[in-house]
């Protein structure tokens, strides 16, 4: 967390009505406020989809572990919605989606992202602008599509996440099907309507609640257990973002990955993260770098956590060596 504060202060402080007309530079609030529209669309695409129950199922393959990696109407048309919502606005961000480019659907019908939004400009009323370069915009246009088609509706999310410099600053996690959008900006702000918790004591009764994929599992149950007792438990979820949220809002005390995950996943959380003062890094300790669209995959696993990071961290880390001799 302290990284990345450090990284934004690196950036001069104005105001979005001085904003430059350069083209190589852009508003971080503006961005902020325009990938808050563009998740609240991209969700509004993914319910009404849902609601017809004509979701066209379509699998990439399988996942690592064996389970199916689908796709749907509601991945592709909300991708390209959010995709071109916000390329109208800023043309030159390099955005990197889950989905291609793999409908016919015009791109001219898809209207530009707002980049005014009332909550945002309650909470933070300065701006950073930045140079494009140091820009990247990861979207996931629905998180959690296995549970989508299951119609486990609580656990799918629409995220935008804004990395400068490679680390998360800007994270937006959208629920489509309560219409609840949780939104944060390291060092600057987190949206009135989310639930940080307040706890900062150890696990309730000395034991740990743990949230885990439900359908990327692995042996995730199994080494969870090695490193934090017997007793722990273990909550099986769908969709990164659902989980992220899980820390932060307090209902379980971390969020554990133990195979390779997809950065669009991850990066939106990651973020509110570090907006809220939490932490979500790999299995060793390693910040997540989300610089580079070529290395879109996290190999290293996730520990996430809002507090006792340090209590979780060294537990992991011993079952990790212990593994390798």
């Amino acid at each position: 967390m302290a990284t990345v504060v450090m990284v934004i202060m690196m950036y001069r402080y104005g105001h979005s009505s001085s904003l430059t007309r350069k083209s190589s530079m852009v508003s971080l609030k503006n961005l902020l406020s325009a990938a808050i529209d563009s998740a609240q669309r991209g969700g509004k695409i993914v319910y009404d989809i849902r609601e017809t129950a004509d979701l066209h199922v379509k699998s990439k393959g399988k996942t690592k572990e064996g389970a199916n990696d689908p796709v749907t109407d509601g991945d592709i048309k909300s991708h390209l919605t959010m995709f071109y919502s916000l390329k109208k606005i800023f043309p030159e961000v390099e955005i990197i989606s889950e989905e291609l480019d793999s409908s016919n659907l015009e791109s001219s019908s898809v209207p530009p992202a707002a980049q005014y939004n009332y909550e945002v400009n309650s909470v933070i009323t300065d701006d950073i602008i930045v140079p494009v370069k140091d820009v990247k915009v990861w979207i996931d246009p629905l998180d959690a599509t296995q549970e989508y088609t299951e119609n486990l509706r609580e656990y799918v999310t629409t995220m935008v996440c804004v990395a400068l410099k490679g680390h998360a600053v800007i994270g937006v996690i959208h629920k489509p099907f309560i219409n609840f959008t949780a939104w944060g900006w390291a060092g600057k702000g987190i949206s009135p309507k989310l639930h940080v918790s307040g706890t900062q004591g150890g696990p309730k009764d000395d034991i740990p609640q743990i949230i885990v994929s439900r359908s990327h599992a692995g042996d995730v149950k199994d080494k969870v257990k090695a490193a934090f007792g017997d007793k722990t438990e273990v909550i099986p979820a769908g969709g990164a973002g659902y989980k992220s949220l899980a820390v932060i809002e307090g209902d379980v005390d971390a969020y554990i990955h133990v195979t390779m995950i997809k950065k669009w996943d991850i990066c939106a959380g990651n973020a509110i993260l570090n907006a809220v003062n939490g932490n979500m890094t790999t299995l060793d300790g390693l910040p997540i770098d989300y610089s580079s669209r070529e290395e879109y995959t996290n190999e290293g696993g996730v520990l996430a956590t809002l507090y006792n990071y340090k209590y979780y961290l060294p537990k992991l880390q011993n079952l990790r060596s212990k593994s390798l001799h």
